[in-house]
C-alpha cells in the first residue's frame, strides 16, 4: 500500500543505445520523458531498462502506477507481427521488445495506466496482436512521416501536419475539436488494427495517429511526441494530465481497497 504522501511510481522504457569511444551499451530515455513526469504527471519516474529475458515483468507491473511508452529510433522487430524483414541497417532493440510487449499486456489486463508514444503506439499494436507498415514513405499515397533533417529542434520537432479526431473520442474529448497540429518523426505506422484498439486520429493520408483500448481504463496511444511540447502546446500538456490523473486514481483506487481489507 502507498502512503497518502508518496509520489505513484511511472515506469519510463529505455532503449539499448551504445554511448563513450567505446560503445558501451546503456540503458536510455530522453529527459523529456522524465520532465514531462516529473512536471506534469507528478510521479517518480522509474527507468525500465531494455533488460530482455531478464526483466521481471510481474514484478514490474506489481509495483508500477503507470507506463510510459517512449519513442525510439530502433523500430520493433518485423517477426513478431509477421512482416518481412527490414532493410538492411534498420535499427531495432530485440531486448526492448521482449521487456515492452509483457508489460503492454499485462498492464492491460490489470488496469495499469498506459500512455504510448511514436514507436511506444507501435509497440502498443504489435503486443495485442496488430501488424506495421515498416516504412509510410514507400508506399502510394502516403505521406513521409519521417524525422525532417533539421538542426534546430523546434523546427524539427515542430508541428508537421494536422490529424483528424474521431468525434466523441477520448482525445476530442481532451482537445475539445477535431483537428490539431502534431509533430512527426516516424518512419512506420499501425497497418492491421489489434484487436481492442479504436482509432481516434488519422493523418491526411489516412495513417492512424492516436488509438486507445476498449476495454482498459486508460491505455492510450499518439504517433506524434507530446513530450517534445507540453510547455507550450495546450493538447500536449492535456495528455499528460489525463494521463497523471489515471494514475492518481489508480493509486487511490487502490490504497482504498487496501484501507478496507485492514
Amino acid at each position: 500500500m502507498m502512503l497518502p504522501d508518496m509520489k505513484p511510481l511511472v515506469g519510463i522504457s529505455c532503449c539499448t543505445k551504445l554511448f563513450g569511444v567505446f560503445g558501451m551499451a546503456n540503458h536510455a530515455a530522453s529527459d523529456t520523458y522524465i520532465r514531462a513526469t516529473d512536471q506534469v504527471v507528478g510521479g517518480v519516474a522509474v527507468l525500465l531498462p531494455a533488460n530482455g529475458d531478464c526483466a521481471d515483468v510481474e514484478t514490474l507491473l506489481g509495483r508500477l502506477d503507470g507506463i510510459i511508452l517512449t519513442g525510439s529510433r530502433s523500430n520493433v522487430q518485423p517477426a513478431l507481427y509477421g512482416g518481412p524483414p527490414h532493410l538492411e541497417g534498420t535499427p531495432e532493440d530485440a531486448k526492448r521488445d521482449a521487456v515492452t510487449l509483457p508489460l503492454i499486456r499485462g498492464a492491460v489486463a490489470r488496469g495499469v495506466p498506459v500512455l504510448a508514444i511514436c514507436r511506444g503506439l507501435q509497440e502498443f499494436n504489435v503486443a495485442l496482436g496488430g501488424s506495421l507498415h515498416q516504412r509510410l514513405q514507400d508506399l502510394p499515397d502516403r505521406m513521409d512521416h519521417s524525422t525532417p533533417m533539421q538542426p534546430h529542434p523546434r523546427v524539427r520537432t515542430g508541428k508537421a501536419h494536422a490529424v483528424r479526431i474521431t468525434p466523441g473520442s477520448w482525445l476530442h474529448r481532451l482537445a475539445g475539436a477535431t483537428e490539431i497540429g502534431v509533430n512527426s518523426l516516424h518512419n512506420q505506422g499501425i497497418d492491421q488494427l489489434a484487436p481492442g484498439l479504436a482509432i481516434d486520429a488519422v493523418a491526411p493520408d489516412g495513417t492512424p495517429e492516436a488509438v486507445h483500448h476498449t476495454g482498459a481504463g486508460f491505455a492510450v496511444g499518439v504517433q506524434w511526441h507530446p513530450e517534445y511540447d507540453w510547455d507550450r502546446d495546450a493538447v500536449s500538456r492535456r495528455i499528460f494530465e489525463a494521463f497523471g490523473a489515471a494514475v492518481a486514481a489508480r493509486v487511490a483506487g487502490m490504497s482504498a481497497q487496501a484501507y478496507a481489507a485492514d
